[in-house]
């Protein structure tokens, strides 16, 4: 079988996986939704319960689109980062966005016991947790451009990001010292993230930033393969590296800040997606790397959330525990099953 001929068909095998796994996460829950009238309520028509149409329409499609997006999103930006810096351990995270977006959490719920009470309560609401969030990650990406301006060596400006990551997490774990048990409580409920509780107003404006991040990857696949040779032979094909490496580490900074503003920081799906989407299609070319690696995204982190649901029970478990559980096992499979093959 011809390379072409398999791709084509795990394409069509992540596709239609991606498109049961979104009825799936619908469907599945403490109330379990037949198929049948999941798929009769997205097209309009008429659901045997009023209550399951409420579930869906204002519970169960949210979240799935959440999960989407944010799959989609944090893999793209590991894919992105891992071939940047030419580190299989890089992900998204790696520039200090995450750690930055949480000081900006944490000054919010760990010191809003200083503010006034008009002040506290709008700072504590949900949108004020995302517009701390989104600021925090606003500020390392600004500071980690600044300084990438001023550094030619790639891996300079991975380490000054690291050193960024680093900084915050020092502050973060000075304001835990000074809090309060409900502080710290709130504050960890958010770090282990959170798919649901998102009004459509809060999806638009997160699918609006995914999208364009994802734009933004996809112009610079060229790029990224010839990145894969090092970068003098980028060069040498007339690849204006600066340009290349600031539109890289912008679209990775919109992808993760946004994401990590309203589902909080989510583990193991940006480091873990891209080396599964080359595991599996065995390739280096970005052109099928980006397509592969956004549909594994979308999926794993949708059967994350069935998982973390639990099924006929009430229970609903943290997301980002069960991106690792799950997660971490796969890719040391897949990792094992290579090295035995060869």
């Amino acid at each position: 079988m011809s390379n072409k001929k398999r791709n084509t068909i795990l394409f069509a095998i992540l596709a239609v996986g991606l498109l049961l796994m979104f009825f799936a996460s619908i469907s599945l829950g403490s109330v379990n939704i037949p198929f049948k009238d999941v798929y009769t309520s997205l097209t309009g028509g008429q659901v045997s319960k009023s209550t399951w149409e409420y579930i869906i329409i204002n519970y169960r499609l949210p979240k799935a689109i959440t999960a989407v997006l944010v799959g989609t999103g944090l893999s793209i930006s590991g894919l992105l980062m891992q071939t940047l810096f030419r580190n299989p351990l890089a992900g998204p995270y790696v520039l200090g966005l995450s750690s930055g977006a949480s000081l900006g959490v944490a000054f919010v719920i760990l010191g809003a016991g200083f503010l006034p009470y008009f002040l506290k309560v709008i700072a504590l609401s949900s949108y004020g947790i995302v517009l701390a969030s989104t600021l925090g990650s606003t500020l390392v990406l600004l500071l980690v451009l600044l300084v990438s301006q001023r550094l030619r060596d790639t891996m300079a400006i991975l380490i000054v990001g690291l050193m960024f990551g680093s900084f915050t997490t020092a502050i973060v774990s000075v304001l835990t010292y000074f809090s309060t048990a409900e502080q710290l409580q709130k504050f960890t409920f958010w770090s282990l993230g959170n798919l649901g509780n998102l009004s459509w107003k809060s999806i638009i404006v997160l699918a609006v930033s995914v999208i364009f991040g994802l734009v933004l990857s996809a112009g610079s696949i060229k790029p990224l393969n010839a990145l894969l040779l090092g970068e003098n032979y980028a060069k040498s094909m007339g690849l204006n590296l600066r340009k290349a490496r600031l539109i890289i580490i912008f679209a990775t900074s919109i992808l993760a800040g946004s994401i990590t503003a309203f589902a909080g920081p989510i583990a193991f799906i940006g480091l873990a997606v891209p080396h599964i989407a080359k595991l599996t299609f065995q390739t280096s070319n970005h052109t099928i790397l980006f397509w592969s690696t956004l549909l594994f995204g979308a999926i794993i982190v949708l059967f994350c959330d069935i998982v973390s649901q639990m099924p006929g029970f009430d229970v609903t478990l943290p997301i980002n525990a069960i991106t690792s559980i799950i997660g971490a096992p796969v890719v040391i499979w897949l990792l094992v099953r290579k090295n035995n093959f060869k």
